[in-house]
């Protein structure tokens, strides 16, 4: 049998299963792994390269996709049968030679606040539950259904809700989609422009980049430590305003109760509408979670968002909104005519995930992991750091903000860690203006990464800004 010998490096920004897909790919194009050759077990492949059955299990699961090799009941696994001259000379060996040769190559560590484990995600639960949904609904899942999504998961959704967020709900009101944008986008079709849309500054520029293509007029709230300023958003003459006051992005404040309260009875006052995005309300290290703003609201204004990406992982596009009933006729009237955009294979399956108990095991699973590695970062920074540099919004969620106090501005910090083989990212991007925003703050994501990397990652920093 062929010796597989990988050159995996698990502080890749590149995924270890697709590290290993990729390679057994290549093995297999140039025939260093012949035709029709068993491939190890993956109990066996995992002792061997010394890492999870997950990882094993998920690129061998990528190379059946692609058809590089195949299942035989009882026996294991091959690699398909192929005409010698199949392929032509991968490409990819020049390109990545190419890569060799750029700045990318030196990355040890990145700080991304998009990533999360994917170590930690139940891939032999979702693949079983996932043919399981293929065997079951055969015959109707390949057809268009619900505009508003599978309405058992409807069901399902607005149950959790209502226990872990307080969200006050019927699964009518719920609307999947593929994703935050695309609900934006409809939200804006529903809402219209005959008035601003009120934004915090900084905010989540994706969010802020829809809405300007769609054309509508953009007003700027700045924040103060509580989250956005009442009295400034009650000048601007908006109607619709985005907020994430469970988790502010990127500073990460969690607006109090009192200030809840007055946003709410700012949209009593103009009958305008409160988008809430609870992008990762999930995840709260010091307290108790504070209750959703939609759950406060007795006057039907708010607007809920919230995704199962974060605890999941992103590439599963199952995001959700719920809409206040007036929202909805209009929903009902109008726009009923727009497909549903999320896979039903992808909503049957995360179903079954939550019906069977799953779910509620994997986000407590994930609330101990997070936690873990948030106060790795955290006693980490204070270690080599001190009070040489100052921690913003480290009570929930996957990211913190870092203000450095060694006199170097952002790009400058920023260069600097990448010299050490260290991605942070710029906070001025969240910024409406952010040519005019000068600061020494950048943005520190740590889901994706493992302990050890977060304490390397900023002993790496610590030395690259001299602290």
């Amino acid at each position: 049998m062929y010796e597989i010998t990988p050159n995996l490096d698990p502080t890749a920004k590149t995924p270890l299963y697709v590290q290993l897909s990729d390679y057994l790919k290549q093995e297999i194009i140039t025939g260093k792994i012949a035709s029709t050759e068993k491939l190890p077990s993956k109990r066996k492949l995992a002792q061997h390269l010394g890492i999870s059955l997950n990882t094993i299990q998920a690129a061998y699961d990528q190379l059946v996709a692609e058809g590089y090799i195949e299942s035989m009941p009882r026996k294991g696994l091959f690699v398909t049968e192929m005409e010698q001259n199949t392929f032509f000379k991968p490409r990819t060996l020049l390109i990545d030679e190419k890569k060799q040769e750029g700045p990318a190559d030196k990355l040890k560590i990145n700080f991304n606040s998009g990533h999360v484990d994917l170590e930690a995600f139940p891939h032999t639960i979702w693949r079983k539950l996932s043919v399981q949904s293929l065997v079951q609904d055969q015959n109707t899942l390949y057809y268009n259904h619900h505009p508003q999504g599978e309405p058992e998961l409807r069901e399902a959704i607005a149950q959790s809700l209502y226990e872990s967020r307080g969200v006050a709900c019927t699964a009518e009101q719920i609307i999947i989609g593929a994703g935050t944008q695309s609900l934006i986008s409809l939200l804006y079709l529903m809402i219209g422009n005959e008035s601003p849309y009120a934004l915090e500054d900084p905010g989540y520029h994706r969010v802020r980049k829809v809405l300007y293509h769609h054309g509508a007029t953009l007003v700027p709230i700045p924040l103060d430590e509580e989250g956005i300023d009442i009295e400034k958003l009650a000048q601007s003459k908006a109607k619709t305003v985005y907020v994430t006051p469970s988790h502010q992005f990127p500073y990460g404040m969690i607006m109090p109760i009192k200030r809840r309260t007055a946003l709410l009875k700012w949209a009593e006052m103009t009958e305008g509408y409160i988008i809430e995005d609870d992008y990762d309300g999930e995840y709260r290290y010091k307290g108790k979670p504070i209750p959703s703003l939609q759950g406060l609201d007795r006057n039907e204004r708010v607007i809920y968002l919230g995704t199962f990406s974060k605890a999941l992982i992103p590439s599963i596009r199952i995001s959700y909104m719920v809409l206040p009933p007036t929202l909805l006729s209009t929903y009902h009237q109008h726009f009923t005519l727009f497909k549903q955009t999320t896979s039903r294979l992808h909503q049957e399956t995360l179903l079954h995930f939550i019906q069977e108990g799953h779910w509620e095991r994997h986000l407590n699973k994930m609330r101990t992991l997070y936690r873990k590695k948030h106060d790795v970062l955290l006693s980490t920074i204070k270690q080599w750091m001190g009070e040489r540099v100052r921690v913003i919004g480290d009570q929930s969620g996957l990211h913190i903000v870092l203000e450095v106090k060694n006199g170097m501005k952002e790009e400058e910090l920023i260069a600097s860690a990448r010299q050490k083989g260290v991605k942070i990212y710029p906070l001025s991007i969240y910024f409406n203006n952010p040519k005019a925003t000068r600061c020494s703050k950048v943005l520190l994501g740590f889901g994706g990464l493992s302990e050890k990397q977060i304490k390397e990652g900023i002993v790496l920093l610590s030395k690259a800004w001299k602290l």
